[in-house]
Formats: structure tokens, C-alpha cells, sequence
């Protein structure tokens, strides 16, 4: 007679009241997103069945499109509406027609090469200003992140953390790399207490025209360089390591293999970071106006501080004008960067 035997049912243990503390912010993450789940179903599932599953994808970049045209399409539009109108209201319907006065005001010089013989001075001033730091902060920027770039692909010590710190810089504010530096630099900053306890005298570094450009210029590189080496680095890697060891075996140095196999293959991705920081110098304000105010009088002043002092700055807000002033920096920011990429992909057909 064969006897059966059943086991009791395995009892779960129980948990604690800390560790059902700990697991609840888990189950209300799970619940939530179940509960937005079944909202997006009742709603794509009807629509979906109406407009076809092609088409679906209209109703997910929906929000994106909004805020696009809130944000971005619809205030351009207002700005270009802006630049033809004048008055100092602030309602588009308070705002008169006026045509092309705010930009025959903008250009009416004498000599074009001398700011002093122009009605808007500071506007010539600020254009002068902003091209030679793209010049020179562009230029800066694309060596420097290049050199670190071949620096970090190299097999050196520590070389993630050297990575992260780099890049670390750009995590900040421009504000708050304003005010570091300004804390570096100024005259009871902290480099000058390093100078006067060795007995030097101290350094206005940011009191004088020039030495204030080339400080501006370098703290901009400094906290834009590791985007840049970011990029360049990701152009490196993907270059493909056998075209070394081949060039090794016909000989080629280092020179001739950086010259030969690096940098034509790494020019597309030069053009982006060249593009990208160009882009990024010409609309260079908030970084600069905390660090100089575009002092000393208007040595660092650029183009986009022009259009916020024009605009929001003085007692009378001429906002067609600094809208005038915007459509110029737009223009012609759209002609160097269609003129590089043409650069570009006429060196790549050649």
C-alpha cells in the first residue's frame, strides 16, 4: 500500500518594515508607468486604427514639434517681424512699420573699417570684436582639442580619468566659469596674491584691452575644449588600425602616417567640430559679459552683447533695432558655415 505523501507549501518570508520602506519608491515607479502605458494605449490604439500605423509617427514627435514652433519657429518669426517695425513698445501691434530703417541705420558709415564713422558705433565695434575671437578662439579650440584628442588615443596611464576631466568643464555654467575665472583673474584675484607674495606688482589682466581679449579667448577654450576632444577622439577610434600597421610595414613614421592616414580620414569629422564651434563663437555673450562686461570700455564687447544692450539694457529698449541687429549675426553666421561645408566636400571630391 503505497502512502502519499504532500509537503506544506513553502511559506515566503516576510519582509521587514524597512525593507518594504525601501521597496516602495520601486513599486509607485512601476505603477506610474504602467498607469501612463494604458493612458498612451487608450489613446494611440483608437487613433491608430484611424489614421493607419504609417502615419504614426506624426503623433510621437507631435510634442516635439510644439515646443520647436513655441519656442524656437515662433519667436524667429516675431524677431524678423521685429526688425521692420520700430517704436519702443513692446506689443507687435504698438510697433509702427517703418521698412528698412533699422538696417540703413545699422550700415550707414562713412568708412566701414572705422567704427567711429558710423551711427552705430558699438554695433561696428562688437562686429570687429566678435571676428577676431572667432578667428583666434576657433583656431584655438580646433588644435587644441586636436592635440588632446592624439594625446588621450595614445594606451597612457589613467587615461579615462584624464577623459573625464577634460570634459568636466563643460558640465559647468558659463556663468559659473564666468565668475571662477573673474575670481582668477581680477586684481585682488587669486592669481595676483600668488604674484604679490612673491613681491611682484599686480597684473591687470582684465583692465587691459588686449590682455582682457587673449583672457577671454583662452577661458573660453578652456571650458569648451573637452566637447571638441570628445568628438575628435570618436573620429580617431574609428579609424581603422590596420591602415597603421600597413603604413608601418612601408616604412612611414609617425609624421608621415599622421599626415597620410589620420587627418584625411578625420577631416569630415574636423568640419563638424570646425562647423559646431564656430556656431558657438559667434553667439559667445553670457561667458564674457560675467567675466569683462565687454571691458574695458568696449575691447570685449561682441555682436550678440550689442543685440542685449540695444534691446534690454538701456533705458530705451530699441528692440527693432537689436532685432535688425540679429538678422545681420543670422545671415551671416548662414554664409560662413554654407561656405564651410562647401569647403568641405569640395576637399572630399578633389
Amino acid at each position: 500500500m503505497s502512502s502519499h505523501v504532500t509537503s506544506a507549501p513553502t511559506a515566503k518570508p516576510k519582509r521587514s518594515a524597512l525593507q518594504r520602506l525601501i521597496d516602495l519608491p520601486t513599486e509607485v515607479v512601476i505603477a506610474a508607468f504602467r498607469l501612463a502605458m494604458t493612458g498612451i494605449e487608450a489613446i494611440a490604439a483608437p487613433l491608430q486604427r484611424l489614421v493607419g500605423t504609417q502615419r504614426m509617427g506624426y503623433f510621437f514627435v507631435l510634442p516635439n514639434l510644439l515646443i520647436f514652433g513655441i519656442f524656437v519657429l515662433f519667436p524667429m518669426l516675431l524677431n524678423f517681424y521685429y526688425a521692420f517695425t520700430g517704436g519702443v513698445d513692446l506689443l507687435p501691434q504698438s510697433r509702427p512699420f517703418v521698412g528698412m530703417e533699422n538696417f540703413q541705420r545699422l550700415f550707414n558709415c562713412v568708412n566701414y573699417l572705422d567704427p567711429n564713422t558710423c551711427a552705430e558705433d558699438h554695433f561696428w565695434r562688437g562686429m570687429y570684436n566678435t571676428f577676431w575671437f572667432v578667428l583666434f578662439q576657433v583656431g584655438g579650440m580646433v588644435l587644441i582639442s586636436l592635440l588632446t584628442a592624439l594625446i588621450l588615443n595614445r594606451k597612457i596611464v589613467g587615461r579615462g580619468f584624464f577623459r573625464s576631466v577634460f570634459f568636466y568643464p563643460v558640465l559647468l555654467s558659463p556663468v559659473v566659469v564666468g565668475l571662477i575665472w573673474k575670481w582668477i583673474l581680477q586684481r585682488d584675484g587669486l592669481l595676483n596674491a600668488f604674484v604679490t607674495i612673491f613681491g611682484g606688482e599686480p597684473i591687470l589682466f582684465l583692465l587691459n584691452g588686449a590682455s582682457a581679449m587673449f583672457w577671454v579667448i583662452i577661458v573660453s577654450i578652456w571650458a569648451q575644449m573637452g566637447f571638441y576632444t570628445l568628438i575628435l577622439l570618436a573620429g580617431l577610434q574609428s579609424i581603422p588600425h590596420e591602415l597603421y600597421e600597413a603604413g608601418q610595414m612601408d616604412g612611414t613614421g609617425k609624421w608621415q602616417s599622421f599626415r597620410f592616414i589620420t587627418l584625411p580620414l578625420l577631416m569630415p569629422t574636423m568640419l563638424v567640430v570646425t562647423v559646431l564651434a564656430l556656431i558657438r563663437a559667434v553667439q559667445v555673450f553670457d561667458q564674457v559679459f560675467v567675466l569683462t562686461g565687454g571691458g574695458p570700455g568696449t575691447a570685449t564687447q561682441y555682436i550678440v552683447q550689442y543685440i542685449y544692450e540695444t534691446g534690454f539694457g538701456n533705458q530705451i529698449h530699441l528692440f527693432g533695432l537689436a532685432a535688425a541687429a540679429s538678422v545681420v549675426l543670422a545671415v551671416g553666421l548662414l554664409v560662413f558655415t554654407l561656405a564651410q561645408l562647401r569647403m568641405g566636400n569640395a576637399s572630399e571630391h578633389a
